[in-house]
C-alpha cells in the first residue's frame, strides 16, 4: 500500500461498514481500524500486493482497475463514500485502487475480521454474504460488454442514480475516459451517447458531471 505522509493520516476510528456497492442492512458493523487519507489519483493498493487489509470509502470516491496487455485500463469499479472494497477471495488483489478526488479511507486489517469471525457466526456470514455481492457485482459487470453502447451508459447511469441520486440529479465524481474504460468504450462514444439521451430528452447535463435523469422509464427499458 503506497502513501507518504503529505498525503494521509492515520487514527484510530470506529466506523459502520455499511455496503459493497449498493446499500446493505445486513454488512458487517463497528470495526475499528485507520483512517487514511489519499490524494487525487494516489494509489491506495496495487495489482497483485498482498490483499492484507478490507477498505471502506470514508469521503471522496475510489476506483479499482486492471492494465490489460495491450496497455489500455479496465476500470473495474467505482466505491463512494460508505462502500466497501478490496474484497478478495485470494491472498493478493486482483486490481489496484486509486483515489479518484481527495478521498478518505477506513482501513481494517484482514486478519482481525477473520479472528472476529471465528467468535462471531452472525459476523461470519455477514462477511461471506459481502464476499458473495462483490463477486455477483464483477459477474455483472462482466455481462456489460456484450451490450451496445447506448445500453451500455443506460445501465452506468441506472447504477449510479441507485447510489448517489438525489432529487433525479446524479453528481459524478469519475471523469468520461473513467465511465469509458469503466464500460469498455472510446470517450468519444459516451460523450456521444449522453448527448443522444439529452436531445431524446432523457438527461439534461447541467455542467460536465452533474446529471439530471428526465426519463428513467427508457433508460429502464434500454438496461433492460
Amino acid at each position: 500500500m503506497l502513501m507518504t505522509a503529505a498525503n494521509s493520516q492515520k487514527y484510530s476510528r470506529s466506523l459502520p461498514l455499511l455496503r459493497s456497492g449498493v446499500a446493505q442492512k445486513d454488512s458487517p458493523q463497528a470495526l475499528m481500524g485507520a483512517a487514511m487519507r489519499f490524494a487525487r489519483n494516489a494509489e491506495i493498493y496495487g495489482e497483485d500486493e498482498p490483499a492484507e487489509y478490507l477498505y471502506q470509502a470514508i469521503s471522496g470516491a475510489v476506483r479499482t482497475y486492471r492494465m490489460l496487455d495491450d496497455g489500455r485500463r479496465q476500470i473495474c469499479g467505482f466505491y463512494l463514500p460508505g462502500d466497501i472494497f478490496g474484497v478478495e477471495a485470494g491472498e493478493v488483489h486482483l486490481s489496484s485502487a486509486e483515489a479518484l478526488n481527495d478521498a478518505e479511507v477506513l482501513v481494517v486489517k484482514r486478519s482481525s475480521l477473520m479472528a472476529r469471525a471465528e467468535r462471531e457466526k452472525d459476523f461470519a456470514a455477514q462477511l461471506w454474504a459481502l464476499t458473495v455481492r462483490e463477486l455477483q457485482r464483477v459477474q455483472e459487470h462482466s455481462l456489460v460488454l456484450i451490450k451496445s453502447a447506448e445500453e451500455r451508459v443506460a445501465g452506468f447511469l441506472l447504477e449510479m442514480s441507485g447510489r448517489s441520486c438525489r432529487d433525479a440529479v446524479i453528481e459524478l465524481p469519475m471523469s468520461r475516459r473513467d465511465i469509458a474504460d469503466y464500460l469498455g468504450l472510446t470517450i468519444e462514444t459516451v460523450s456521444r451517447t449522453f448527448t443522444q439521451f439529452v436531445q431524446s430528452g432523457i438527461i439534461t447535463l447541467e455542467t460536465s458531471r452533474r446529471i439530471q435523469l428526465r426519463d428513467e422509464a427508457v433508460l429502464n427499458r434500454l438496461n433492460a
